[in-house]
């Protein structure tokens, strides 16, 4: 399996997160990519450098969404940790980029309770850092759209991602 690239960077350029996965494939939904327990994460914000994944997950990248979602194995109490990003890029052979949007949402395994993250953030950064129109109209509607099929259990939300996941630790 070819190793990609995932770079998340705050919308005026910085960098803020960077993890490399094995690329798994791609289906109707999108790019999907393996990070196993133990992948290195970088960090560009917090007091730690790096860091580990603590356990198995697959990373699903849609081509136009305005979001990207993580599934986590056992033992993790989160199913689903989802970002509102801007849509993917690819910005190399083996590089994929995105604009992390600050909101993020999660599903966890008890009681498939969905909570919304760091929408003070969004605010915070959406005047801060200047996000056109265009960019809060994508980031409000990705998150609406993240919440109604997370909670819903819509695809690829509700079993979809088992087999992308049983893929990425085999």
């Amino acid at each position: 399996m070819d190793a990609v690239d995932l770079v998340l960077r705050k919308f005026d350029g910085r960098p803020h997160r960077q993890v490399t996965g094995r690329l798994l494939g791609e289906d109707e939904f999108g790019t999907w990519l393996s990070t196993p327990r133990g992948t290195v994460v970088t960090y560009h914000y917090g007091s730690r450098p790096t860091g580990r994944t603590r356990v198995d997950a697959v990373r699903l990248i849609p081509a136009d969404g305005w979001w990207m979602a993580m599934f986590l194995a056992e033992p993790d109490p989160r199913e689903v940790y989802c970002d509102v990003i801007t849509p993917a890029r690819w910005t190399g052979p083996a590089e994929i980029t995105v604009v992390d949007l600050d909101i993020d949402l999660v599903r966890y395994r008890k009681g498939k309770r969905v909570e919304i993250e760091d929408e003070d953030e969004f605010e915070e950064h959406r005047h801060e850092l200047g996000y056109p129109p265009e960019i809060v109209e994508g980031a409000l509607a990705g998150s609406a759209e993240l919440h109604e099929a997370l909670t819903l259990d819509r695809e690829p939300f509700a079993s979809h991602y088992r087999k992308w996941l049983l893929a990425g630790t085999s």
